[in-house]
């Protein structure tokens, strides 16, 4: 994270234990439609990790192609963050 605010943000959220203070946090930090936008990434990346194609997940999600390659990018990206979630919703 490239600013103190954005380290203090992740830090915060590292603090967070349970999914009710995850969802009261997101609630207050963003709006609805950050949320669902945040979702549909999230939705995007668990369709393409179990191989679905990107027209598929364009059209399964609303999301556009933009956000369909942009997520692709990440998942398959050096930080691991989409990866380390996915597995751990997985149970792995």
């Amino acid at each position: 994270m490239d600013t103190e605010a954005a380290r203090t943000l992740v830090s915060a959220i590292g603090q967070l234990s349970a999914p009710s203070e995850v969802e009261a946090f997101l609630t207050d930090l963003c709006t609805p439609r950050e949320i669902e936008d945040l979702s549909q990434r999230l939705e995007v990346a668990q369709l393409l990790d179990a191989g679905k194609p990107y027209l598929s997940v364009q059209e399964q999600t609303g999301a556009s192609s933009t956000t369909v390659s942009r997520v692709s990018k990440c998942l398959n990206g050096a930080a691991g963050g989409y990866r380390v979630v996915l597995d751990r919703l997985a149970g792995k």
